[in-house]
């Protein structure tokens, strides 16, 4: 039989892992060895957190980050042909959502081989469910423009399109870049426009906020190179 590809989610930062995910994570990484991951040292690092009896010395690595070739990931699931399972970790939250892990998943169902995905906390879904905006309909936007024209456009473009659809946008920063995302937003946005900010989930420095954008203005919440969510609603 194939091997299966496991995605295999990560905590969101510096917390015990079995706080924020099941036993079945633990469990798949104590019987899996090979891994495909973006960071090699992070995904030691968790790999011992979560299983500290697990010897490094047997895992095979793969990385897939800004320097994979795409010739040479197309073979990362060769192995599955001998039976032996994959492991897909994430290096925050789960894989293949605003995550590079995507191409191996594809991967997989080109191959035939079966994907399990296991549970765990997902920033984008933990800040929508906590935001009180619209959970039914809801887009995920990814990274806005860093040119300034190009931004401001943005921004009242998703501003539009949640008014049109009744749609909750969601998109993420570069956290060194919240601040100045920030203060975009309260400038491009009406006053009614509703915007959440949820930044650290899982962390005890967690921080999840939705104010009018009129309200906001007299906010200042620290968003200095942290991870953070940002979802508006018109």
């Amino acid at each position: 039989m194939k091997g299966k590809l496991y995605l295999i989610p990560t905590t969101l930062g510096n917390t015990e892992p079995l706080e924020v995910m099941p036993i079945s994570v633990k469990k798949v990484i104590e019987e899996v060895d090979v891994f495909i991951v973006e960071n090699e040292k992070s995904a030691r690092r968790f790999i011992k957190k979560i299983t500290s009896r697990k010897e490094q010395s047997s895992l095979k690595i793969m990385l897939l980050d800004k320097y994979a070739e795409d010739i040479e990931t197309s073979t990362y699931l060769d192995i599955c042909n001998e039976g032996v399972n994959v492991g897909l970790l994430s290096e925050a939250g789960v894989p293949a959502v605003a995550d590079p892990g995507a191409v191996i998943v594809k991967l997989a169902h080109e191959k035939n081989i079966q994907v399990i995905p296991l549970v765990g906390p997902s920033s984008i879904l933990m800040a929508l469910m906590s935001s009180g905006l619209n959970g039914q309909n809801f887009a995920f936007n990814g990274y806005l423009p860093i040119d300034k024209s190009d931004r401001k456009r943005a921004i009242k473009d998703l501003e539009r399109l949640s008014k049109d659809r009744n749609q909750s946008q969601i998109f993420i920063e570069t956290p060194y870049r919240n601040e100045k995302m920030f203060t975009d937003l309260k400038a491009g946005l009406t006053p009614n426009t509703q915007l959440c900010i949820a930044v650290d989930l899982t962390l005890s420095s967690e921080y999840i906020k939705t104010l009018s954008i009129k309200d906001w203005k007299s906010e200042n919440p620290d968003l200095h190179k942290k991870p953070a969510i940002f979802i508006i609603q018109k």
